[in-house]
């Protein structure tokens, strides 16, 4: 396993200098590396693999940071990661947040084929089509994740997997579902339907309610929820490429609901829908 530096990774080093620079895009892109901060985003990372390839190639770790998430450290060596010891400025330099957190890993890209997903005959899937906001995006992401989806599809209209602030918003589940990136809404819509996926457009003027599709015992087979711009929704295009469209009621006097909170409502309805034979797992855990 390699050891851990023993020495303060100089602030003027070309590690440092090549991870600052995965603050931008098109740096992540040439090099197919990404920033994931903070220990549980570190954690998921070092943990993960695509065949025998480890997912996360280097961390930088503040001293306290190593003594304190150690066990990080550990899984961080086993997984191969080059691992530096760093000053707080250092880190500072690196991050992208305003109160970093003392880990910082750089990773591989870990987008999967399009083609590999619906090789997997996937039940529940979100598809993000013109999302444009990286915490929404991410914030998506890890709803689906909780939800039990099988796959995640981001459109070529839509933001950017990668940007850190998308990365931070799932919360580690970046790491735990297959998503598929740049691919355009039309072929993520007819290769979900040529597997069997019914297609499901969400949006606040849908003709059908998610109340009463759920009444009608439709949502129980594979589904596919898409979502659109967090401003504008979909266009009338896209949502005549679906096989129905579909509002979240507002049983309330609330104009509308945030993008994650429409998306978390449509995924747990699929869900409970899929799982009535079977029961529901408690959120709780209990």
């Amino acid at each position: 396993m390699p050891p851990a530096t023993p020495e303060l990774i100089s602030p003027r080093s070309p590690r440092v200098a090549a991870a600052r620079r995965l603050a931008k895009r098109n740096f992540r892109g040439k090099e197919r590396l990404f920033l994931a901060e903070g220990p549980q985003a570190v954690r998921e990372a070092a943990a993960h693999r695509d065949g025998d390839t480890a997912t996360l190639v280097e961390l930088f770790a503040t001293p306290e940071a190593a003594e304190r998430y150690a066990d990080i450290i550990g899984e961080a060596r086993v997984a191969g990661a080059r691992v530096h010891l760093a000053s707080e400025q250092v880190i500072a330099d690196v991050s992208t947040t305003v109160t970093p957190q003392g880990l910082v890993g750089v990773c591989r890209f870990l987008d999967t084929p399009f083609e590999r997903i619906l090789a997997a005959r996937p039940r529940l899937v979100a598809v993000l089509a013109h999302v444009r906001d990286p915490g929404n995006a991410g914030t998506v992401l890890r709803c689906a994740d909780a939800a039990g989806a099988e796959a995640v599809v981001l459109t070529d209209a839509s933001v950017d997997l990668y940007n850190p602030k998308a990365v931070r918003a799932s919360v580690g589940s970046l790491f735990h579902l297959p998503v598929a990136v740049g691919v355009p809404v039309e072929q993520a819509v007819a290769g979900l339907r040529d597997t069997g996926v019914r297609v499901l457009a969400a949006d606040g003027a849908g003709d059908r309610d998610l109340d009463d599709e759920l009444d009608k015992g439709t949502m129980g087979g594979p589904t596919a929820w898409v979502f659109g711009n967090e401003a504008w929704g979909l266009p009338e295009e896209t949502r005549a490429l679906t096989d129905a469209v579909v509002r979240v009621p507002i049983h309330g006097k609330a104009e509308s609901l945030n993008l994650a909170t429409a998306a978390a409502v449509c995924l747990y309805a699929s869900a409970r829908a899929q799982r009535a034979a079977g029961g529901c797992r408690s959120v709780t855990g209990s």
